[in-house]
């Protein structure tokens, strides 16, 4: 069966654990030199962000790409966020996943809920929005059911839209869920170097 592969990456790569700030964050190295940092919440075991780095053709380090979690969260240098400043009007796409599902989020969407239209691509493996209005298209895909080699089902996928957000749900399969509930008693058994602010008594 597929599903244990990617658990097995994880398994087999070097982990590294910090609690800090109400979060267990594990940095993960595989063994073909990609780096994975995760961020959980202590309490609830919930995701808050995911990112990847892979070396450069150099050899050298290349910058973290966000794949859940606030891509506005300072990754880049000062300098760096100063001179690329996007339109505060512009749509803003983020993955904030909850226990139970993935969700993405699409802020500044202003039209009302009837302009949007949400589908699965199963062949091209992606989610697709769509606009009546011809105003927004963004197609984009869910890189955990890739690795797990799980198809997607239309019937997993939901939307919403309040806030001038577009909040697009997709319910995790069964597999998943089972994956990720062994991950995390993995998770929990690696040392934590603590930052001392308290961490321990969490229960």
């Amino acid at each position: 069966m597929a599903v244990p592969s990617w658990l097995e990456r994880l398994r087999a790569a070097g982990k590294t654990a910090l609690v800090q700030d109400g979060k267990r964050k594990i940095h993960y190295l595989f063994e073909d030199g990609k780096e994975m940092a995760e961020e959980y919440d202590i309490k609830t075991g919930q995701l808050i962000s995911r990112k990847w780095r892979e070396k450069n053709t150099l050899g050298g380090t290349g910058k973290w790409q966000v794949e859940v979690g606030d891509p506005t969260l300072p990754l880049l240098g000062a300098l760096e966020s100063e001179l690329i400043t996007e339109s505060s009007s512009n749509p803003i796409f983020m993955r904030k996943d909850t226990l139970s599902s993935f969700q993405w989020r699409i802020r500044n969407l202003p039209y009302p809920k009837e302009v949007y239209s949400v589908s699965v691509e199963e062949e091209q493996r992606c989610c697709v929005i769509r606009t009546t209005n011809k105003k927004y298209y963004k197609k984009f895909s869910i890189p955990d059911l890739d690795r797990y080699h799980l198809p997607l089902d239309a019937a997993a996928l939901s939307f919403t839209h309040a806030n001038n957000t577009l909040i697009i749900t997709y319910q995790k399969p069964k597999e998943i869920l089972a994956a990720e509930e062994q991950l995390q008693k993995e998770l929990k058994k690696i040392k934590a170097a603590n930052s001392g602010d308290g961490d321990c008594k969490t229960q």
